[in-house]
């Protein structure tokens, strides 16, 4: 049980939901290349119903895309909850606050705390990174203003705070694997009230990390929502395995990919796959819900939630 499951923080549709002991699911949305609106309203529209709130990416992989502020006030007028992601590459302290209060004002309550690709990985490695804190201080920053009414300053705030539901991300897997729950404290400490870990292919290591966390009492401290995602190809899994820091794709996986699209039938595996992990980590004590990351293929969200017996979404 969480603790002070009564205090509500933000009132966000997500929040209520996972205070009512609901087992959540939340998905993504990318922003366009583009300052199209309809290419947002278009994937809203796919994913409306299947998701308790959608992370709206900010600039995901230091690629440049419409802001996550702006897309996600267009989600909002869509209908659907956003979940505004914030990163501390491309803002300094000053600007990180800025944005918070008009996200505020705008009406988002979710906010996801990163620290940011390198922009080496993005479209202008040229760009100078900023930096100016990661993402533990910018959750301890964002919980200041909101319970304290101060800016990172000490200054403070005089007019409405930014209220919002506090969350970071975990990657279980990176090395080195001992302190993965002691860098999950730290995050909690310092404010986080849900966490979204990293890509889950290796559910048995997932499972070992879960257990430290629970030896330590951490998942009664914080909300945390399995990263999963649908592989669409063989090609698709060797880049997970080979080139993304910090992930785990078992051989069992590789081969049934492989073996798969060989047939051509490597979405449909790669979906098996994504369900099995879902029903596997529902099991396991301190999980609260799922984060689905069908990263441009927004239209699989329907049918692997529908698949995993999670339609239609409860309301609270």
């Amino acid at each position: 049980m969480i603790e002070n499951r009564s205090d509500i923080k933000s009132g966000s549709n997500l929040e209520k939901l996972l205070l009512s002991g609901q087992f959540a699911v939340t998905a993504e949305l990318g922003p366009p290349r583009g300052a199209d609106r309809s290419a947002i309203e278009k994937k809203a529209e796919i994913l409306k119903g299947y998701g308790d709130a959608f992370n709206i990416t900010d600039c995901q992989t230091a690629v440049v895309r419409m802001s996550s502020i702006a897309s996600g006030r267009i989600v909002l007028d869509a209908g659907i909850e956003p979940i505004i992601q914030m990163t501390c590459r491309d803002r300094n302290r000053i600007a990180i606050q800025s944005d918070l209060l008009g996200a505020a004002a705008l009406g988002l309550k979710n906010l996801l705390c990163l620290t940011g690709d390198h922009q080496k990985f993005g479209d202008h490695p040229m760009a100078k990174g900023v930096f100016d804190i990661d993402s533990v201080q910018l959750i301890h920053m964002v919980k200041t203003l909101r319970d304290e009414k101060r800016f990172q300053s000490g200054q403070e705030l005089k007019a409405s705070e930014p209220k919002f539901f506090i969350g970071a991300a975990e990657n279980p897997f990176a090395d080195p694997f001992k302190f993965r729950a002691v860098r999950l404290a730290k995050k909690i400490a310092a404010g986080a009230d849900f966490i979204q870990t990293q890509i889950i292919y290796n559910v048995k290591k997932f499972h070992e990390w879960m257990n430290m966390v629970a030896d330590m009492g951490l998942h009664e401290k914080v909300f945390i929502l399995a990263g999963v995602a649908p592989l669409k190809s063989a090609g698709m899994a060797k880049h997970m395995k080979h080139n993304v820091p910090g992930m785990d794709v078992p051989d069992e996986v590789m081969s049934r990919m492989t073996a798969a699209s060989a047939a051509k039938k490597g979405k449909e595996e790669g979906i098996k796959i994504c369900l099995e992990v879902i029903e596997q980590v529902r099991e396991i004590k301190g999980v609260a819900g799922v984060h689905v990351m069908a990263v441009e293929w927004e239209e699989a969200v329907p049918e692997i939630i529908q698949q995993a017996r999670l339609f239609p979404r409860p309301t609270v």
